[in-house]
């Protein structure tokens, strides 16, 4: 009955919408626990002295190894969407995802530079399996034209907050305690973070039937002469992809070309730039694609490089805006000292607080409802709001005096007011823009520019110390309140091109 019921439509057992979807809810909820409790210590880890636990690293090495990190992790969506498509499915896909991700925190764990570089490929793995393939899952326990789509990836939304809210305060309250002789605990909040996801973990386990046939197989073309070719091209792909690699790890450890964190970081920014490029041009002028296909393909690419300039502001909660929390605002509330780290809970919790009205919202406007392109200027406008914000709380800063916790609050509301604007719609806009044979490697597109934005967000994080904060938040700003201007003018064009999704 349960299986027969999930993923028609017709199941209504959690708040009207499909049992499944509190499966996924609770899965990415423990995921999110995971990432951002790490990610919420990572930046100060590596910032941190050597003798008061951290890594020792110079802001501008901790930049760009944070900026890396964080979009080779959305970056390998693309890869973890393509292999769910064509090997193994979207539920193993996040099984195994989610296992990696475990080791992975607990290598971070370990008290050695080798086990943490590790631990930070591992969780680019994990997560590049885990994180587009769930959120694919999502869209396929609806039919196709179900009006609860949108706002069944609103509620989704508030599991991953749900995790971002909780894993900050836990994470952040055991890694940034002084436990003995004066070392910070940044690894105990690692190692909290690994436990988060193995709870999650069991859970995926434990209520994967109520997921019926969602993602259990690969998506075939419907062909078997196709499914075989493009399984062998992917074969030949990955071996291309594992030789370059290698190649470049011999370059280095014959000391041919220095590898810096640095060099690496910036040549992964052109990486970035070069496969959008070429994975554009194949869905726009590639052989294969129907041409409402095509078109769809263009809609997505318009929303592609906004959802990147979006990321690369938002994305500083973990860079340029924790070291603003750490360094330069007065941690205490109602007399109560607390981890800086605490404020990556902030635009999480307002996330939570507003997500059900935006769900609401949604569905109340009817055929009011402002269009995907609309939503996107709107989330892009107030993006560029929270930076103007700040520009004042730095320049107050820049006086060596602490300021108030309200300046980051009232930017973190105006960030989660545009995140609603745009991350759970662009979600369910890419299940309904995308072909059936190619929903996972979609879904990756979709974080492929989350992953330019988490890049573009690292390189303003390792400006910190050398650039005035005015001129950098004011920046910020400037880019994406233009960004929203440039949106809202294609809106009319983006929604001709989106024309038959359902």
């Amino acid at each position: 009955m349960v299986s027969d019921m999930a993923g028609t439509g017709a199941d209504t057992r959690f708040f009207g919408h499909p049992r499944g979807l509190c499966t996924l809810f609770f899965t990415e909820m423990f995921e999110r626990f995971s990432y951002y409790g790490m990610h919420a210590l990572l930046m100060l880890y590596m910032a941190d002295k050597i003798s008061r636990g951290g890594l020792g690293f110079s802001v501008a090495k901790a930049g760009s190894i944070y900026g890396l990190y964080t979009s080779m992790v959305y970056l390998l969506c693309l890869a973890g969407g393509w292999i769910a498509d064509v090997f193994i499915g979207q539920r193993r896909a996040v099984l195994a995802g989610a296992i990696l991700i475990a080791i992975g925190e607990f290598c971070l764990f370990a008290p050695s530079e080798v086990s943490f570089y590790a631990g930070l490929v591992l969780l680019m793995m994990g997560t590049g399996l885990l994180k587009g393939n769930v959120s694919t899952m999502v869209g396929q326990l609806y039919r196709q034209g179900d009006p609860r789509r949108d706002s069944g990836f609103s509620i989704f939304y508030v599991g991953i907050n749900i995790g971002a809210i909780l894993s900050p305060i836990v994470c952040g309250w055991v890694g940034q305690r002084q436990w003995t002789n004066g070392i910070v605990g940044y690894r105990y909040g690692f190692a909290v973070a690994g436990l988060g996801m193995l709870a999650g973990l069991v859970q995926y386990l434990l209520q994967a039937r109520y997921l019926g046939k969602a993602g259990l197989q690969p998506a075939g073309t419907g062909s078997a002469e196709k499914d075989r070719l493009r399984k062998r091209n992917s074969i030949v792909a990955g071996l291309v992809i594992l030789a370059v690699c290698a190649l470049i790890a011999v370059v280095g450890a014959l000391g041919i070309v220095r590898l810096t964190s640095e060099l690496i970081g910036d040549s992964e920014g052109y990486l970035l730039i070069g496969i959008s490029v070429v994975v554009f041009a194949w869905l726009i002028f590639g052989r294969g694609w129907a041409p409402a296909e095509r078109k769809r393909a263009m809609a997505i690419l318009v929303l592609f490089w906004s959802s990147a300039l979006f990321w690369a502001s938002f994305e500083q909660a973990g860079s340029s805006l924790n070291l603003f929390a750490d360094r330069s605002t007065r941690c205490v509330i109602f007399g109560y000292a607390f981890p800086s780290s605490w404020f990556q809970s902030s635009e999480a919790v307002f996330v939570v607080l507003l997500a059900p009205f935006f769900a609401w919202l949604w569905l109340a406007l009817g055929r009011r409802d402002p269009s995907t392109p609309a939503k996107f200027s709107l989330g892009l406008c107030f993006g560029g709001l929270a930076f103007a914000l700040l520009v004042p709380a730095s320049k107050i800063a820049a006086g060596g005096v602490l300021v108030s916790t309200w300046w980051l609050n009232s930017a973190y509301l105006l960030q989660a007011v545009g995140e609603l604007c745009l991350s759970p719609v662009g979600l369910s806009a890419m299940t309904k823009l995308a072909p059936e044979r190619a929903a996972g490697f979609i879904m990756g597109i979709w974080f492929l520019s989350t992953s330019i934005g988490n890049w573009m967000a690292g390189k303003a994080g390792s400006l910190y110390s050398s650039m005035p904060l005015p001129t950098l938040f004011g920046t910020v700003a400037g880019v994406s309140l233009a960004g929203a201007l440039a949106m809202a003018v294609l809106i009319r064009p983006t929604v001709r091109l989106m024309s038959g999704a359902k």
